[in-house]
């Protein structure tokens, strides 16, 4: 599994960029980003460099946060890659509660699917079965190393 920071900010002019800025400061490089909105607060999720830091100076700064395991899939940069890791989901029955991706520079992981399922270490177990190579640290490691 892999770390998510989530965190819950006010849906109002600035406030995204307080938190990119805490993190820019304490030197903490942000590899993926999605936000959610409502009326009133955002949910921002991220995949920074350091969960544990990320979190820690967010608090500190007076953000509400939380880490979040989350399952991380490199899906090759390819029409279909996406669609066939889906229609393993679907035969396994397994729900996505939220999904994002993105892509990076280091070539072993063209695109990657950040993704939290229902039940997920069953379904993680599920996937590594099928034969779905699902990232850990090491994703970390050569993202971190292509800063």
């Amino acid at each position: 599994m892999f770390k998510q920071i989530t965190v819950f900010i006010e849906n109002k002019p600035g406030r995204l960029a307080q938190v990119t800025g805490c993190l820019s400061e304490a030197n903490i490089n942000l590899h993926a980003l999605s936000i959610a909105d409502t009326s009133d607060f955002g949910i921002c999720r991220l995949i920074v460099s350091d969960a544990e830091k990320a979190m820690a100076i967010l608090k500190e700064k007076g953000f509400m946060t939380q880490i979040t395991d989350v399952v991380a899939i490199a899906t090759g940069h390819r029409p279909g890659s996406l669609h066939s890791i889906l229609c393993e989901l679907e035969a396994f029955d397994i729900s996505i509660e939220y999904m994002y991706a993105f892509t990076s520079r280091v070539k072993e992981y063209d695109a990657i699917v950040i993704l939290r399922l229902d039940g997920q270490n069953a379904a993680i177990e599920k996937l590594k079965d099928s034969g779905i190579k699902i990232l850990g640290g090491e994703l970390l490691e050569h993202l971190n190393k292509s800063e």
